[in-house]
């Protein structure tokens, strides 16, 4: 599921082609299904007309300012968001499910195969948004508020940076970054941490996340960046592995290894993150 880079990435790549357009209509190959918050005819009939004034993000949500609404898309497993002139055909396009003209005759159009993504029409975003913790990358997330935030939980790391209640866009990858870099087992849990430690995970959590923006975000699996290209971050990962990725530990040689903690896959260096 893209994270927080893949997201980020996103809106930044998509803000020069829509910020400032008109959406003329909404368009559904097929019935959308579950993928929109309304009935298709409500939801076209409701996005029709209305100016995009801005694109932003919170969490792993892209937050679409309308007019007189907020439209919100999680893209989910292998949800794809881009921007082509009506009638180019795209490879993408074969899972096409929401298409919105707009009025210089390009379009957005979502695609998604599995049918996870969703699109919500609403007043404001906190009308649909789950309870989100603070975005790792604001100024205003400061060590001293991670650290407080910290101190009032208790559990395994690797489970908690996952909780989006308790940091805003972290997934499976960059939780995995986050703990190699600070030298942390995912099974450390959070009260035993040092006040040395917690600052070493406030640094890894930030320098896995700007790591993974500044390549584009890591496609693995169906991410690719609004123009198709794909992300660079999947060359330079240090702990989370795919499926027949083999590489080992790019600090100290030792293979990666694998254990699950929940429902979630965990993957770190046993020599560089032992389990104390």
């Amino acid at each position: 599921m893209p994270e927080l880079p893949e997201v980020e990435t996103a809106v930044r790549a998509l803000r020069a082609p829509l910020v400032g357009r008109t959406i003329l209509s909404a368009h559904f190959p097929e019935p959308p299904r579950r993928m929109l918050n309304l009935p298709a005819d409500v939801f076209a009939a409701r996005v029709s007309g209305e100016r995009i004034q801005a694109l932003t993000r919170r969490a792993k949500y892209l937050i679409f300012q309308l007019s007189t609404q907020s439209m919100i898309v999680h893209l989910k497993m292998t949800g794809h968001l881009y921007v082509l002139p009506r009638g180019q055909a795209d490879e993408m396009d074969r899972w096409l499910r929401v298409c919105l003209l707009l009025d210089n005759e390009a379009e957005l159009r979502f695609s998604d195969a599995r049918r996870f993504g969703r699109v919500y029409l609403a007043a404001q975003p906190e009308d649909v948004l789950p309870p989100l913790g603070p975005e790792p990358l604001d100024d205003s997330f400061t060590p001293a508020m991670f650290a407080e935030r910290l101190r009032k939980r208790k559990g395994v790391l690797k489970s908690l940076l996952l909780d989006q209640a308790f940091i805003a866009g972290i997934g499976n990858i960059y939780a995995d970054e986050a703990l190699h870099i600070a030298g942390l087992h995912p099974l450390r849990r959070a009260e035993s941490l040092s006040a040395a430690e917690v600052e070493q995970l406030y640094h890894g959590v930030r320098q896995a996340l700007n790591d993974g923006l500044a390549r584009m975000g890591a496609s693995i699996g169906w991410y690719r960046q609004p123009n198709g290209a794909r992300g660079e971050a999947q060359n330079y990962l240090r702990a989370y592995r795919g499926r027949g990725d083999a590489r080992p530990c790019p600090v100290c040689g030792t293979p990666i290894h694998t254990i699950r903690i929940g429902q979630r896959s965990a993957h770190f260096c046993p020599t560089c993150q032992p389990l104390l």
